[in-house]
């Protein structure tokens, strides 16, 4: 089982590196670029505004979703489909500072595979 709430070692990612501002880009395409992230232990996320893509929208991908950082480029990769980030659990910006119920939720949102035949 995967750490969702934890930067994979294989990401690139390394802490204190500030993402603000990096453009992401689902594994069909971009989606948006980084509004917020953290890198704290056991629960480090960013947080994509996905401008016109989704009206607007703001979406928390737990930090385990992350593929790879590209520093030069300023683009972060993300091993999930449009769909499935545009499918997740309603981003909302009170219940992710501390409740853990929607940090579980979310994880096992995107700790599931979504891409099984039927």
């Amino acid at each position: 089982m995967t750490d969702m709430w934890g930067y994979p070692q294989t990401a690139g990612y390394q802490a204190g590196n500030d993402l603000t501002g990096y453009k992401v880009e689902a594994t069909d395409g971009a989606i948006g670029k980084v509004d917020k992230h953290s890198d704290e232990v056991g629960s480090a996320y960013i947080v994509v505004d996905t401008g016109i893509w989704i009206f607007g929208k703001h979406v928390l991908l737990p930090a385990g979703t992350v593929k790879s950082v590209d520093v030069s480029a300023r683009k972060v990769y993300v091993s999930r489909t449009k769909d499935e980030i545009k499918n997740a659990p309603e981003f909302d910006k009170e219940k992710h500072l501390g409740d853990e119920d929607y940090h579980r939720n979310l994880g096992a949102y995107y700790q599931t595979p979504r891409n099984m035949p039927r």
